[in-house]
């Protein structure tokens, strides 16, 4: 099968999936499938590119500079994709015959993609459309996930016509009386903790610094701005570009209504609006609601669903995340301080409750192929037990060799590469219920099985290392490429002397020392994790 691996996109997650894209490119079976990588520029335009654009360690590295500022595409010229293959949706069968999906946030896992690929018939990894119209929508999710389960969670909205038009103060003071301190405050159709602040002091220009940066507009005085260093200027107009601290070009600026693609752009117009009165430029793809939560205090976990070919939801180990303050997007993917275990600090009883909550949600809410569910276990309070309180389905999660979703699939024994050949494989099963170009689909399915059990034969290829660090590390990027190559099956072998060696558990290869590795070796499995393993054996046993 030709798989398109879609990676970058329009929304603010797009260095995420540029990862993702990585990831996809590196360890899928080069023995099932045949990888067309397609980067998906900001403006939604696909094109067709070699593995070496991949190399650089970001989208805008990738780009040319304009003026001396790193953009993206929204700020260059149309050119600047000059001598690349462009694919227009309806020739997208020529070039491939399903597409991996490793996009995020609105336009890639809102539904967006996903209807246009269905209109062309073209059959994509994830969940399908309701799934993912409601994963991307905190407010909505809410609202179905108290109907689901019956959880209570004091949440509030506002938008942003109320917000600049009305009390603010007024409001803050009714939204700290409602759902007391710390408040959250959250864009509700992002993803990877973007546009999430938490308020956690009575403090109203902390609160409405952080509803305006949900709101994604940002204020400027103009007094100031003029009083700025043309080195200060610059740098400014760059951290606008920059979405993991600011709004992304292109903006608007609001009291005049211009259009702003680019650093030098804004520069320019700025310096030349003769009034001093504050400006906001807003996003042009700035939410429209702001979303307001209490805050939870309790064991933050992130949980794995999986379903099997009748459709019914497998919970996997839940991740503990832990030392960490918020879990934002500095905290996600630019800190080393978070913590993460599995499964979760608690009781059997507890940890089992949070896969029944989760798999029953991702149930409930439409949610098909997989999905990683966010929340809180709280704590035993007065003789009650603690209560598990979910949310935020992310309907595609962040797929870096390192990301929880493929941590919880290696505690049931699938390495990187069998996790992406069940996420195709499953996700082409979920396609042909929708009824459309069924018996294509049907077909394609039936291939990809023949293969999967012809595979089965491969021999098996150990891998030794010695008791080093550098030696761990290396086996492990041995047995990743070979598991890709598809031909034999790794084993990972740990020679800790000449008279002894230990075969290492795919669930262990996520393990990054052997400070890590050993005692691992010598412990137990937990009872959770060998049930989870059991419970998802008629799942496993199609691609190990």
């Amino acid at each position: 099968m030709r798989i398109g691996i879609f990676f970058g996109g329009p929304s603010r997650e797009r260095e995420i999936s540029f990862a993702g894209g990585r990831t996809a490119l590196a360890h899928i079976d080069k023995a099932l499938f045949t990888p067309v990588l397609v980067f998906v520029s900001g403006w939604g335009h696909f094109y067709k590119v070699e593995p070496d654009f991949l190399n650089h360690t970001a989208i805008r590295e990738a780009l040319p500079q304009t003026d001396g500022f790193s953009v993206y595409d929204e700020s260059l010229d149309e050119d600047a994709f000059a001598g690349v293959d462009a694919i227009e949706p309806e020739w997208f069968e020529e070039e491939f015959d399903m597409v991996f999906l490793a996009m995020h946030g609105p336009d890639c896992e809102d539904g967006a993609i996903q209807g246009l690929l269905e209109w062309h018939k073209m059959p994509y990894t994830g969940p399908g459309l309701m799934g993912s119209a409601v994963g991307i929508n905190k407010i909505l999710q809410n609202e179905l996930i108290a109907l689901a389960n019956g959880q209570q969670k004091r949440t509030a909205t506002i938008d942003r016509d109320a917000w600049e038009g009305g009390d603010k103060e007024a409001f803050y003071a009714s939204l700290v009386s409602h759902l007391g301190l710390p408040i959250v405050v959250k864009a509700p159709h992002q993803g990877s903790s973007i546009g999430v602040a938490i308020v956690r002091e009575d403090d109203f220009s902390a609160f409405s610094k952080a509803v305006d940066q949900c709101f994604f507009t940002v204020k400027i005085d103009l007094n100031d701005w003029k009083a700025k260093s043309e080195a200060e200027q610059r740098a400014f107009a760059q951290t606008i570009a920059n979405f993991d601290e600011s709004i992304g070009y292109p903006v608007v600026i609001e009291q005049t209504g211009e259009y702003v693609t680019n650093p030098a752009d804004l520069i320019g117009k700025l310096n030349v609006i003769p009034s001093s009165q504050p400006i906001t430029l807003a996003s042009v793809n700035a939410e429209d609601e702001v979303l307001f939560e209490e805050f939870i205090t309790g064991q933050e976990f992130s949980c794995g669903v999986i379903q099997d070919d009748a459709g019914v939801a497998i919970a996997l180990p839940p991740t503990e995340i832990y030392n960490v303050t918020a879990f934002d997007f500095k905290s996600k993917y630019q800190s080393n301080t978070t913590k993460k275990r599995i499964p979760v600090e608690t009781s059997l009883e507890n940890n089992r409750k949070i896969q029944l909550a989760v798999a029953d949600v991702f149930t409930k809410l439409g949610i098909n192929v997989y999905s990683r569910i966010d929340g809180f276990l709280t704590p035993d309070r007065d003789g009650e037990p603690g209560k598990v309180l979910l949310h935020d389905p992310n309907t595609i999660p962040g797929m870096s060799p390192a990301s929880l979703i493929f941590k919880q699939m290696a505690e049931i024994g699938m390495n990187l590469t069998d996790s992406l050949t069940y996420l195709i494989r499953q996700s082409l099963r979920e396609r042909i219920r929708t009824g459309k170009d069924t018996f294509r689909l049907k077909q394609l399915l039936k291939d990809l099985d023949a293969r999967l059990v012809l595979r089965k034969d491969r021999p098996e290829h150990p891998i030794s290392f010695g008791p080093t660090d550098e030696a761990f590390a290396e086996a492990k990027a041995t047995y990743n490429r070979m598991a890709a190559l598809g031909e034999e099956k790794p084993v990972l072998v740990y020679q800790k002397s000449d008279t002894e060696q230990v075969s290492v558990p795919v669930n262990l290869l996520m393990k990054e020392t052997l400070a890590d590795l050993e005692p691992a070796l010598q412990q137990p499995r937990h009872q959770l994790l060998i049930e989870t393993e059991a419970g998802a054996k008629h799942i496993t046993d199609q691609y190990l």
